[in-house]
């Protein structure tokens, strides 16, 4: 159940991406307007993450995940009958809204089943999995569904899922008691405001341009906003994130090299799906499979690197290794060009691609949450979650203004060139540009994560916390 709510949640991070050229199609909306399909469930979903573990708090696990997978059941119907690209957005961010809910109680319940750190070490193993494996299973589906019924579908598909995972939630997890801790409403605003006004700066450079007034302004907003965020968290008895979480070396280098591996990582599925369908000519079904091989490397390696690595090498060393083995297969992909086929521009870096990411989420993870006081045990897992999510929207809004500068600079500069090929250089540099944030983030675990390998202990205990790790 835990598993099947987590899927939930990471298979519409990607599902639509695939779908996207057809939903774009059938509901008129612009190119610059597309990115906020994906954007706007990730950066609803980030930006609400830590509220939302308050809320399971709050509530309690078995209540706030019932009510995550209710709306996000209910939603999605919604938006399989969206009639225009605003209303298919709107029904993305109310996505986002309840996967915020849903996702600090999985997380939360590994460090609450599982408190030795082998057994831990195998869960997060299967964690990671899920988060990686899944988005590319989204995209799989996504394709199958887009093909032989509808794009549609990519958001139906949703709501029989969501009532065998609230079944589950309701029969198998005991009702656990909420506790009485204040939620910092204002502080979840502000925070959720700053996010939302630097993604959207970012989103509005392709169009406006850095010297544009309202992306100067969005991007000094965000500043002001995420600042008084911080404030607020220092001065509040009940922060939604206690500045300790973050001020702590490793799990502060364990945020920033995810972050940093999102940005880079999540815009480049959306350039490899149009790559795809509309330079190669794939269709969605097509496409999905093509990503299949990413998948296959990646769980392999994942398998190996929870059970016999994490356990005994250091995470900053797996995490190093396994980015920069990841920015090479993202190297290898800027080779592709407007001629290129699938098995020499596609497959080999996907490949390598797939085997870097192999050792990099569940060492993130176990870092992350690790060694947390108990109190503090659903705001860490929360916050890992915010990194991913927000790390996600960035990269998409940023990697996609890059592309559009790039191909805007390149028709200038080669009047009467065909348009694709134009498209295909934005793809590479934006590539480039994603490979040289994964390196950065493999200097951030080396420079920042000191933690030892997470070998088992004898005196590892049961914990009764919740989801901000209050007992319950």
């Amino acid at each position: 159940m835990i598993v099947l709510a987590q899927l939930l949640v990471v298979l519409d991070s990607t599902v639509l991406a695939v779908a996207l050229p057809s939903a774009q199609q059938d509901l008129g909306f612009s190119d610059a307007s597309r990115q906020w399909v994906l954007t706007a469930y990730t950066l609803a979903f980030g930006g609400l993450l830590l509220l939302g573990g308050r809320i399971a708090d709050r509530i309690g696990l078995k209540r706030c995940l019932a009510l995550g997978v209710t709306g996000f059941g209910v939603v999605s119907a919604i938006g399989g009958a969206a009639n225009s690209g605003g209303m298919l957005i709107a029904c993305r961010a109310a996505q986002g809204v309840f996967a915020a809910l849903l996702a600090p109680c999985t997380l939360a319940l590994i460090n609450v089943i599982f408190p030795d750190k082998r057994e831990r070490g195998k869960a997060f193993g299967i964690y990671s999995g899920v988060l990686v494996a899944g988005g590319a299973l989204g995209l799989l589906i996504g394709g199958s569904l887009t093909e032989y019924l509808s794009w549609r579908w990519c958001m139906y598909v949703n709501v029989p899922v969501t009532a065998v995972a609230l079944l589950g939630a309701l029969t198998v997890l005991p009702l656990l008691p909420g506790h009485h801790i204040k939620l910092d409403l204002f502080g979840g605003l502000v925070g959720c405001s700053g996010l939302v006004a630097m993604v959207y700066g970012f989103g509005h450079v392709a169009e406006q341009g850095w010297d544009s007034a309202l992306v100067i302004g969005l991007l000094i907003a965000s500043v002001l906003l995420l600042g008084l965020f911080t404030v607020i968290q220092s001065k509040r008895s009940s922060p939604l994130l206690p500045l300790r979480i973050v001020t702590d070396r490793n799990r502060a280098g364990a945020f920033a090299t995810m972050v940093f591996s999102s940005i880079g990582l999540f815009g480049m599925l959306l350039f490899l799906t149009y790559q795809l369908q509309e330079v190669m000519g794939y269709s969605p079904l097509r496409t999905g499979f093509a990503f299949l091989p990413l998948l296959a490397a990646n769980v392999s390696v994942s398998a190996m690197s929870t059970t016999l690595l994490l356990p005994r090498v250091r995470p900053r060393y797996l995490l190093a290794t396994g980015l920069t083995i990841a920015a090479l297969g993202l190297f290898l992909l800027t080779r592709m060009t407007p001629e290129s086929s699938y098995w020499d521009g596609i497959l080999p870096g996907e490949v390598v691609l797939g085997l870097g990411l192999g050792t990099v989420m569940a060492p993130c993870a176990a870092t992350a949450t690790n060694e947390v006081a108990k109190s503090d045990t659903g705001v860490a897992s929360a916050f890992f979650n915010t990194s991913t999510q927000i790390g996600a929207s960035i990269g998409t809004a940023l990697l996609n203004t890059i592309a559009a500068n790039a191909t805007k600079v390149y028709q200038g500069a080669h009047p009467g060139i065909r348009a694709v090929r134009a498209t295909v250089h934005g793809y590479v540099v934006a590539g480039r540009w994603a490979a040289g944030l994964l390196l950065m983030a493999a200097l951030m675990a080396v420079v920042l994560i000191t933690a030892a390998p997470f070998r088992p202990s004898e005196d590892d205990e049961w914990s009764d916390t919740g989801a901000a790790g209050v007992p319950g």
